[in-house]
């Protein structure tokens, strides 16, 4: 291990940035993991033993240095630059999803929040999802933020960007996947859809929801019917409830 060079470093500019022993030590067992800054006291065991297997390297430095990288968040002592970003093709995976009686596809439409794509992509991960699929624009990117979250997710879920969400629909029917969409107002309730068949659930943003376009090229609309005085959810609330119960609902 480097000795501390607090003076050189440039936190500033770090890309791919993530902190926390939980998700740091996901991205160790993934070989995710290029470099790590490390608290010149830190001790935990199971770590530094995943540090020594992978022969990452470290470089320790001050905990007021880790603050000052992590804008004083709970950095735990240590913080991590995790390796680039890698994409999926949509043909992967579809070519995935054979591997699976009555697979469940996530389509995302314009999240913008890290917070809940990181979310959304660990309960993916929880429940076996073979894959998701986002846009280039209008949507935020995986990045470290969206790792963090994860907790390590998505080195298990095929993230796959595309150019036109409603083309990529166009292409997963043609291979047996029918389409539900989510809406708040003309749609049936989630429970009374048959799910026992490939599906994609497309997931809109926090503010607009799913396009009119990806809707009306949708198979179902659902909703999840209002039982109390808040009228929408959180949208990876939301997918969790969904996601649940379509994976519940599925041929093992």
């Amino acid at each position: 291990m480097k000795k501390s060079k607090d003076e050189k470093i440039n936190f500033k500019k770090m890309p791919n940035l993530i902190y926390g022993r939980k998700p740091v030590l996901s991205f160790l067992q993934t070989n995710g993991v290029e470099k790590i800054y490390l608290d010149e006291r830190f001790s935990q065991a199971e770590i530094l033993k995943e540090i020594a297997k992978q022969k990452v390297e470290v470089e320790k430095v001050t905990i007021k240095k880790l603050d000052e990288l992590t804008a004083k968040s709970n950095h735990q002592g240590i913080a991590a630059i995790i390796k680039q970003f890698n994409y999926a093709s949509l043909d992967e995976i579809i070519f995935d999803s054979k591997k699976e009686t009555n697979p469940l596809i996530i389509m995302l439409d314009e999240i913008q929040d890290p917070h809940n794509f990181g979310a959304i992509l660990r309960t993916c991960a929880y429940f076996n999802v073979r894959g998701v699929i986002i846009k280039k624009h209008q949507q935020v990117p995986l990045n470290a933020t969206v790792a963090k979250v994860s907790t390590g997710a998505l080195n298990f879920v095929k993230v796959c960007q595309v150019t036109n969400l409603s083309n990529a629909l166009e292409i997963l029917k043609d291979n047996g996947f029918w389409i539900v969409s989510t809406d708040l107002k003309e749609a049936v309730s989630f429970e009374d859809v048959d799910y026992l068949r490939p599906i994609v659930l497309i997931l809109g943003s926090e503010g607009k929801g799913v396009s009119p376009l990806l809707n009306k090229r949708s198979d179902y609309v659902v909703k999840i019917p209002v039982s109390g005085k808040i009228q929408s959810l959180n949208v990876s609330v939301a997918a969790g409830i969904l996601i649940n119960f379509i994976s519940s609902r599925k041929i093992k």
